[in-house]
């Protein structure tokens, strides 16, 4: 988790919107034209006053290099623009055509392939993943005496697998093999099943690997060569691929990847093997397709590149609002994505032909959320900013914060500054207020992220921030 105090899947809300009369067209570059004056921060605190900034000063007050956007209305990408620059170093600005790392964004659009193979009866949604791959076998434990990893558990992420994500390679590393990603001899542990799957749920990376695999174990093609054919080139991404690594006929178009303080991506992007995961190379314009093919599914009953039955089953929510590739509640459907280098974000609305993309060629992702408020603010959406109640703390209250605390990747360290406490750290940079919503949970004065701390006798002895504990030393 190289970005510890960014949300790596960005939060999802409800989504719903306002009709607009028929007989009064919309304006879509007037709207666009206020959207991109009117950014407002995603996390705000009750009380005090409220910034607005226009895109380009976020984007230079955040440090982030460059934004591109696409809006699609009633099927259609009506307004899509890039800001600022794709590559620094080489003064390459960021146009519709630049291509960026879609990160996790990359599972839903790899699912589709999954789910042709099953309308094809190749593959089964409810059958053991092992009846399906040739290459390589998921092994049994404990876990999968009486319950199997199927691939509608990979799907919706409750299959019991292990590891999340990954944080890619760069160029001159030794690239393993699918088969080898899998058994743990790249740089992230084995996928294995590590509880009885069917049970819970909880996201793994590591299981749409093993889809990857048993969607080229059971074609005479390649992965990319099959979900280029199959379903890129069939809903007009035919510019987007998932190789990796990258095309040198891509190159030119490519962004370069910068991390948080502004240093460029070794090699300028990483490289991923684990394709269907995290490795999809597109364009905002480009990726909203799947969007709009999915909605005009949806709201026609009609098939396309999936049967209409298939995307019902694929939209319905299920554990933690997850369909079967997209997450999924009764309003929306999309997918957040993070690359090293790269953020992204993806909504659609199940209720009306509305759809957005944005994407970043930088590890910070506040200005997604912020550029999506202000987009729903201009069309009626019902997105909201996240807004926290705060409480005072006295001096002798906050020096209980203070001090050194040990976490899985580094020391931190809590001190007051300016009348507030503020975390520091060589992955927080940088450092960055805490505001108290009680004395027991403070929050990130940027993101929001949560931290709850642990009190023994009125001392603090850590604290608890995404399922990591922190221990005070």
């Amino acid at each position: 988790m190289k970005h510890f105090f960014t949300l790596l899947l960005l939060s999802l809300v409800a989504l719903s919107c306002q009709k607009e009369s028929t007989s009064d067209p919309i304006n879509h570059s007037e709207r666009f034209a206020q959207i991109e004056k009117s950014l407002q921060p995603n996390f705000q605190i009750a009380g005090q006053e409220i910034p607005t900034w226009t895109i380009e000063e976020r984007m230079q007050e955040l440090g982030i290099p460059g934004v591109s956007i696409a809006f699609a209305y009633e099927g259609e990408v009506v307004w899509a623009k890039g800001y600022g620059m794709a590559d620094v170093a080489a003064n390459k600005e960021m146009t519709t055509e630049t291509m960026l790392l879609a990160g996790s964004i990359s599972k839903p659009v790899a699912a589709l392939r999954a789910h042709q193979l099953v309308e094809e009866g190749i593959l089964d949604l409810d059958t053991d993943v092992n009846s399906h791959l040739s290459s390589w076998q998921l092994p049994d434990n404990e876990f999968t005496a009486s319950e199997k990893v199927t691939l509608r558990r990979i799907l919706n992420h409750t299959a019991g697998l292990t590891v999340w994500g990954f944080p890619g390679y760069d160029k001159g590393d030794d690239i393993p093999t699918t088969q080898e990603v899998l058994d743990g001899k790249g740089n992230t542990d084995a996928v294995r099943v590590y509880k009885e799957p069917g049970e819970s749920w909880m996201y793994s990376g590591g299981g749409y690997t093993i889809m990857q695999l048993m969607i080229s174990d059971n074609q005479e093609i390649s992965f990319v060569e099959s979900l280029q054919e199959n379903v890129l080139d069939k809903i007009h991404m035919e510019k987007s691929t998932y190789a990796n690594p990258l095309s040198e006929e891509y190159h030119q178009m490519a962004a370069t990847g910068y991390r948080r303080n502004g240093d460029e991506v070794e090699g300028k992007w990483p490289i991923y093997p684990e394709m269907a995961a995290a490795g999809l190379w597109t364009t905002p314009s480009q990726l909203i397709q799947y969007a709009i093919e999915i909605q005009d599914i949806h709201f026609n009953k009609q098939d396309g590149i999936l049967k209409y039955e298939t995307v019902k089953e694929m939209l319905k929510p299920g554990m933690n609002n997850w369909g079967l590739g997209p997450t999924s509640d009764d309003d929306f459907f999309g997918h957040g994505g993070a690359d090293e280098g790269f953020m992204s974000d993806l909504i659609a609305s199940k209720n009306e032909p509305i759809a957005m993309v944005v994407m970043v060629n930088s590890d910070n992702n506040i200005i997604i959320r912020e550029i999506e408020l202000a987009i729903a603010d201009a069309y009626g959406l019902d997105i909201k900013p996240d807004v926290r109640e705060t409480i005072e703390l006295t001096e002798e209250e906050m020096q209980a914060y203070v001090g050194t605390y040990e976490l899985q990747f580094g020391p931190c360290e809590i001190s007051i500054v300016d009348g507030h406490l503020q975390l520091s750290a060589e992955y927080a940079n940088p450092p960055f207020p805490m505001y108290a919503n009680t004395k027991e949970r403070l929050f990130h004065g940027i993101d929001g992220t949560w931290l709850t701390f642990k009190f023994e006798k009125d001392k603090v002895v850590g604290f608890e921030v995404q399922g990591q504990m922190a221990t005070k030393k």
